[in-house]
């Protein structure tokens, strides 16, 4: 007797080798990495993009990456040519997986010009990292939740 039931993750086939190649590779000129933002901007000098955090006043307050800027994302259309360069690329993030603000504010920016990419995670994958994060009282970094981080940090990506 065969089994005629087709598994659910195959009951879409997979794209071809180059189709999938094409749409990854589009993936990754949309898409920045935490553990690579972070990495870039450890490495001291211009790391070639600013980071835009577009949350609320309220939630950037409770923590935020240092050296980002704060727009939030209704705040956009009116306010990206006084905070931004056109020439560099935009880095937004948001709370996290389960906030699509930070994608709201790269299409603003888009629209508007800018060269942009959303930050996968968004801040709470930055604070799950172990990455040292910013607020009004200092700077404060916190144990690596090793489900997200196992080897300090780095995905072996």
């Amino acid at each position: 007797m065969t089994d005629t039931t087709v598994s659910p993750v195959l009951r879409v086939a997979p794209a071809a080798p180059a189709e999938a190649a094409a749409h990854f590779r589009a993936s990754l000129a949309f898409h920045a990495d935490v553990s690579d933002v972070a990495a870039a901007l450890a490495a001291g000098g211009d790391p070639g993009f600013v980071v835009l955090d577009s949350r609320s006043t309220e939630s950037w307050d409770q923590g935020h990456i240092p050296g980002a800027v704060h727009l939030p994302t209704a705040l956009v259309p009116e306010q990206a040519a006084e905070l931004l360069d056109r020439a560099v690329p935009v880095v937004t993030y948001c709370w996290g997986p389960g906030c699509n603000g930070a994608t709201r504010a790269a299409l603003a920016l888009a629209e508007l010009g800018y060269q942009v990419k959303e930050m996968l995670g968004g801040f709470e994958y930055w604070v799950r990292e172990g990455f040292e994060f910013e607020t009004w009282q200092g700077r404060e970094r916190r144990a690596p939740d090793p489900l997200t981080a196992p080897l300090a940090g780095d995905c072996g990506c």
